[in-house]
């Protein structure tokens, strides 16, 4: 896909205030564009909401598709003016330069805000008798795409929990059908939660979800820092009665180093201080308030982020930039 010139005329931000508008001249930002990922991902519908709200603001952003958070990461390090929807667990990848981010380490990506979090959890059928972790030592596990991101957090649990698991890869709608028809003991999720692929089977099926529970989430959380605890409250799943433990990554807005603080600065701040980010924004960014940048354990905030959690009084626990 041909992407959009990124040289178009700056955006003009105009102070609300009158009496402001008199003292400071108005701030110029840069068109930018925002990296998502294919039709139907919620990277996409996140980053059309974030690119109407700053409209709404004066500042020009584009949408641009993807094939995910990876690429998302390289735009952003390769070009000052691109914003980029990464999930954290690959945000780290891209720092430490691993073979998934082409053994190149990413030295100018810088965080914003959060989206929302990708949650992990198990389901299994009602008729396997599985309810618990643990249980799963010898099974057959589903953990989408091959060496994807799930992959890597299932094994890290059990590893935690000490047990082993026969993993099978496949594609979400591959796992559910795999779950129903027998080719595997267990579904092993990480989405939005309600998980849609989960959701699928148990609609389709009896089965229950269920999580690492807390003391493998404490193991899991303290070696990986891109991920962080999680308690989904009961009824998040049909027929759950109980909390369930996991851990989640966190999905943030990226930027390079190099944008301009101030338009850094005014982005974040227009997205973290609407009122009902589900309803001025959109569904999909519910949960994006500024308490959850908290949440950044791998990447530094860019400077313009990080004078606005100063503002707000918020300690955060991101690493220093280099």
């Amino acid at each position: 896909m041909m992407r959009r010139s990124l040289l178009a005329a700056p955006a003009v931000l105009a102070v609300a205030d009158p009496a402001s508008a008199q003292a400071q001249p108005a701030v110029a930002h840069p068109t930018l564009a925002i990296h998502t990922a294919g039709q139907g991902s919620p990277f996409v519908t996140y980053g059309r909401a974030i690119a109407a709200l700053l409209s709404r603001q004066g500042i020009t952003a584009t949408v641009e598709a993807s094939t995910g958070s990876l690429q998302n990461l390289t735009a952003v390090e390769d070009n000052a003016n691109a914003l980029g929807t990464a999930f954290l667990g690959s945000a780290w990848d891209a720092v430490q330069g691993t073979p998934a981010a082409g053994n190149r380490k990413h030295l100018n990506v810088r965080a914003l805000w959060p989206m929302y979090e990708t949650s992990f959890q198990v389901a299994a059928l009602t008729s396997s008798g599985l309810t618990a972790f643990a249980q799963l030592a010898g099974k057959r596990v589903g953990a989408g795409p091959a060496r994807g991101p799930a992959e890597t957090f299932l094994v890290a649990a059990a590893e935690a929990a000490g047990i082993r698991v026969e993993i099978v890869s496949g594609s979400p709608a591959e796992m559910t059908q795999g779950l129903l028809n027998g080719g595997m003991d267990a579904l092993w999720q990480g989405a939005i939660v309600p998980i849609p692929s989960i959701l699928e089977a148990l609609a389709r099926a009896p089965g229950v979800v269920f999580g690492p529970g807390a003391e493998v989430v404490g193991r899991v959380t303290q070696r990986l820092p891109m991920l962080a605890p999680t308690t989904l409250p009961p009824g998040t799943y049909p027929g759950q009665t109980a909390p369930i433990e996991s851990f989640a990554a966190w999905n943030f807005i990226v930027a390079n180093r190099a944008l301009p603080e101030e338009t850094a600065y005014a982005i974040t701040r227009a997205v973290l201080t609407v009122a009902d980010p589900a309803r001025d924004i959109g569904q999909v960014a519910a949960t994006t308030r500024k308490e959850a940048a908290v949440n950044n354990r791998v990447l530094p905030f860019h400077p313009g982020a990080a004078r606005f959690y100063r503002e707000a009084g918020l300690t955060l626990s991101a690493p220093p930039a280099g």
